[in-house]
């Protein structure tokens, strides 16, 4: 089993095939729903049959978990891949350009390897368990901010957790919400943003499982909203929270949100 390789040719295969239909009508047509109770748009059934199709070629996992698909056997023989096939669906229908593919495999509770394609301007990122993790083929380390006030972070809240969000909010310098978690996570372990903030407790295994591990790889730290080890479900109906920073700001950002 080659899961770069894999996701490399997952990643080449969607985007070829949902670039035309990014910000078009079409891409946003409701099919179904999906395992995670919420509609399923046209450009992520497409991209999803692409993932699957490739997955299943390769004998990759034993088991599928998919947002909109859910838990699928594949055949496989050991490990489980979450799958997100468009990370960001809403920035593809309307064409903004931050949207991606995540993949992570796991075994036996264990993040091995994850993958985080950015559809929209081709930067991928890499990353193994104890190996590091890349930007496109170059190693990867987060910033080295440890004051908040000169910190830049996407940070998300919905309003009945304003209370906790907003003494944080008071304290950076930036915010920003861009849209698709599995990219921000990445894009915080490649040093451009600080920190990653989500306490909507919708966050699944599927949205950030690749990102998670690409973040620590790169020297970054990962926690729930108290700062405890963070675990996410395998079930995409069910979310949490997650904090996930450069480290040397994690200790400051958990207090300001308790």
């Amino acid at each position: 089993m080659d899961f770069y390789q894999t996701s490399h040719s997952i990643f080449k295969a969607i985007q070829k095939t949902i670039t035309p239909l990014v910000g078009t009508p079409e891409a946003g047509i409701i099919t179904g729903n999906g395992a995670d109770g919420t509609p399923t748009k046209y450009i992520d059934k497409v991209a999803e049959d692409i993932a699957v199709s490739h997955i299943k070629e390769e004998n990759l996992c034993h088991l599928l978990i998919s947002e909109e698909a859910g838990k699928v056997e594949m055949g496989g023989d050991t490990g489980t891949i979450f799958l997100d096939p468009v990370d960001g669906t809403y920035n593809a229908l309307m064409d903004i350009p931050f949207f991606a593919v995540s993949l992570a495999y796991v075994k036996d509770e264990k993040l091995i390897e994850g993958f985080v394609g950015n559809l929209s301007n081709g930067d991928i990122f890499s990353a193994k368990y104890g190996k590091g993790s890349f930007m496109n083929g170059k190693p990867l380390k987060v910033s080295d901010i440890s004051n908040l006030q000169a910190s830049a972070m996407s940070i998300y809240g919905k309003h009945f957790q304003y209370d906790r969000v907003i003494h944080l909010i008071r304290k950076i310098r930036r915010f920003r919400q861009f849209g698709a978690s599995a990219l921000e996570l990445s894009y915080v372990g490649a040093g451009k943003i600080d920190g990653f903030v989500d306490l909507r407790r919708t966050l699944r295994a599927t949205d950030a499982a690749a990102g998670i591990l690409i973040l620590a790889e790169a020297g970054g730290i990962v926690s729930d909203r108290d700062g405890n080890p963070l675990k996410l479900p395998d079930e995409v109906n069910i979310g949490n929270c997650l904090v996930g920073t450069n480290a040397l700001l994690h200790k400051k950002v958990v207090e300001y949100l308790r």
